[in-house]
């Protein structure tokens, strides 16, 4: 072990918030000032002075950040700081519910419902009570999700929730109510959760059992949390119970950087913290470590603009530093080429790919963009919208082991057995309840008595399911073995199999780093790898990012674009009806340019116009976003995207000299970059011409087409 010389290390903000070891505190740290560092640097000096690490909880949003924290805190002092109990609200959760679900009368075995699996059930629930008939208009399963999601999350009752968003469907409250007892009585008796049960069963616990809010507050006698600014009003209540017994809670967090109200985070809990915990003290962190004077400033009057908020001023020790760009680009495809240009250029300077990002408020929005950057051959890697968990052949695959994992896992059981020939929804519900009512388990499949010659995969399924049984086996022998029984399924059921193919064998992969199916299942539905790069850790070869702001949130790049800056876009249309949404999108704005180390560049298609069907009754005007033009002129500066750095010709001009191949588009008048509308795949752009007759198409909502001019109905745009 080895001391630290913390003054030496740490600013004087810091240090404060590193040697204030007992009582609550609240640490206000702004964007790139250290919150990271401060984190660490406190978990070492717990330890340091004695408080036994597993005595240590260490509250983050990803379970990757507190690992890296704590193996950061490791490497400072002293390698116990691994043993700090580090994770997420949910898996915090779920750890101690296996301990506890007795008290609620559960069963410890209880399965994670995903986001999927909960319209799954939501889905048959609806069908079953036939809750939806002679009602007129019924909610689709995905609103009744979020409905039922929104009320458990949010605190309130079902009828204000709908009151507030969701009024067109008041006529059936009562046929929702419903649905809403019907779903608790099923994850029940079949032993399931989904994500909101987790946080609501684990307050729940700690409210009403004293023996487990005194045994979890001599277990964790340090609480730490990070991101507090994302918390809902439930991890609020979470944290006051787990400190209640001795109030030594650290919260850190930036209500400048609240962006999850979607899912029921609300940035006030920075404001109520001191009422939750009284004499906690304040500290805030201003010193910023990543970007530019320039760019502070810049964000420091985008700030100044909200309502309510924590006063505070960044800054930085950093000099020089050009302002942030405004550019008009004119058009959609002209801001894709002026974006791809400007990369590729850097590159041929001998700029890594890695220094680059280019954020967007909607996935959608970099439509045109991926289409350029294929074109030019720039390689990139998408985050945002991408729902990983959610690919059929991924839930197909897992259901297998969730079925071991969770004999009662209703959904996981329809499909797997809906993948075999002649099993259809009667057939499988039939089986599920044979199963259940016998008291069957998974290997004893094969001795349902109506299967037949035309059910002859239930016999293999079965062996399949014996063989997963076996005690101790291991997750990534149980997936090779389920990966052997899947693959003529898959290649059967997808034409992309090679593709589906190479996923699933990293899920294999990621399979070895764990010693216990349920842990590994349990990751897997927490923390759920954002894109299918994710799946080895390991992306081979350097790509651009492009990114939502949501999934852009704690990372930093060197040079940061932010695209379709525009009324109507950024902030969306939605975003005015009412001051809150429209505070959150600035606070949105502000997390994309704090990403930015060096250089930001912000565009927007100036003669592009928002559909009136999106802004009508808005009073919204095309152009430059509001959140831009109320800021002082001088924080920024103002250019033209239609001319390139040394005087390179514009993108309309560079596009004209792009060679066509002889005789592309033939008679047809296409040329490279068209925007295209087809009867049956939508919108596109003329990405290459593969023949005189054959042109590939990217479409907006279905992906890339290849088309026979001679035989297809394509109108120029």
């Amino acid at each position: 072990m080895k001391g630290i010389a913390y003054k030496e290390v740490l600013n004087p903000s810091q240090l404060e918030a590193v040697m204030t070891d007992k009582g609550p505190l609240l640490v206000i740290a702004g964007a790139g000032s250290g919150k990271t560092r401060t984190l660490v640097y406190r978990v070492a000096r717990l330890v340091e002075v004695g408080v036994d690490p597993e005595n240590i909880l260490l509250l983050t949003f990803t379970r990757k950040a507190a690992g890296e924290m704590l193996e950061r805190a490791a490497g400072l002092s002293d390698a116990r700081c691994r043993f700090v109990s580090g994770g997420t609200f949910h898996s915090l959760a779920n750890r101690v519910l296996r301990s506890y679900a007795d008290l609620l009368e559960f069963d410890r075995a209880f399965t994670i419902l995903d986001r999927s699996d909960m319209e799954e059930v939501i889905r048959s629930l609806v069908q079953e009570s036939q809750m939806n008939r002679g009602v007129g208009r019924f909610p689709k399963t995905g609103t009744l999700a979020n409905i039922l999601s929104k009320a458990a999350n949010f605190g309130g009752s079902l009828e204000t929730c709908m009151e507030e968003e969701y009024f067109q469907f008041l006529p059936v409250l009562d046929q929702v109510d419903r649905l809403r007892h019907l779903y608790t009585e099923f994850k029940k008796s079949h032993s399931m959760m989904d994500y909101d049960d987790l946080i609501l069963f684990f307050r729940q616990l700690l409210e009403q059992e004293e023996s487990v809010r005194k045994e979890l507050g001599e277990r964790y006698s340090h609480i730490m949390v990070d991101e507090y600014q994302d918390t809902n009003a439930i991890q609020a209540d979470i944290v006051k119970w787990l400190g209640f017994e001795h109030q030594n809670v650290m919260v850190v967090g930036d209500d400048s950087q609240s962006i999850y109200s979607f899912r029921g985070a609300n940035y006030r809990n920075m404001f109520e913290f001191p009422s939750l915990f009284p004499g906690a003290k304040v500290i805030k962190l201003e010193e910023n470590y990543r970007s530019t004077q320039p760019i502070l400033t810049f964000t420091n009057a985008l700030m100044e603009q909200a309502g309510e908020k924590y006063t505070k001023c960044l800054f930085t020790k950093r000099e020089g530093g050009e302002k942030p760009k405004v550019v008009n680009t004119r058009t959609d495809p002209d801001q894709a080429r002026y974006v791809s240009r400007f990369i590729r250029e850097e590159m041929e300077r001998g700029r890594p790919l890695s220094d680059f990002a280019v954020l967007f408020r909607a996935g959608y929005h970099s439509f045109e963009l991926e289409v350029e950057l294929a074109r030019l051959s720039i390689p990139y890697v998408k985050y945002g919208g991408f729902k990983f968990l959610e690919s059929a052949h991924i839930k197909d695959f897992l259901a297998h082991l969730r079925v071991i994992a969770n004999r009662n896992d209703r959904v996981s059981w329809g499909r797997i057995l809906r993948l075999l020939k002649n099993v259809g929804h009667a057939k499988s519900n039939a089986i599920i309840k044979w199963m259940r009512t016998e008291g069957k388990r998974p290997a004893d499949l094969g001795e349902w008595p109506s299967a037949g010659k035309n059910t002859g995969g239930i016999k293999s399924l079965s062996e399949l399911l014996g063989i997963l049984s076996s005690k101790d086996m291991a997750p990534k022998t149980a997936s090779e073995k389920v990966m052997e029984y899947y693959t003529p399924i898959l290649e059967e059921k997808f034409d992309d199999f090679p593709r589906r193919a190479r996923e699933l064998e990293q899920l294999v992969h990621m399979a070895g780093r764990y010693k216990k199916i349920r842990a590994f299942l349990d990751d897997l539905t927490l923390e759920p790898p954002t894109s299918s790069a994710d799946l080895d850790g390991n992306p081979k070869g350097e790509r651009l990012t492009l990114s939502t702001v949501h999934s852009a949130k704690g990372l930093e790049w060197s040079v940061v674009f932010i695209i379709w800056l525009m009324e109507g876009r950024f902030p969306p249309a939605r975003a005015y009806q009412n001051d809150e949404a429209l505070e959150e999108e600035r606070r949105l704005l502000y997390v994309a340019a704090t990403r930015a180390k060096d250089q930001l560049i912000l565009c927007y298609p100036g003669q592009e116009s928002v559909p009136s069907w999106q802004t009508a009754g808005y009073g919204l005007r095309n152009g430059l976003s509001s959140f831009i033009q109320a800021l002082p002129a001088e924080v920024v500066t103002f250019e033209s995207g239609f001319m390139y750095p040394g005087s390179r010709p514009s993108p309309r001009e560079w596009a004209r000299q792009v060679p066509s191949p002889k005789g592309a588009g033939g008679n047809h008048h296409f040329r490279q970059g068209d925007r295209v509308k087809h009867p049956a795949f939508g919108v596109g752009v003329v990405s290459r011409f593969l023949d005189t007759d054959k042109v590939e198409v990217f479409f907006q909502n279905v992906g890339r087409k290849l088309l026979h001019l001679e035989y297809t109905t394509l109108e120029k745009m």
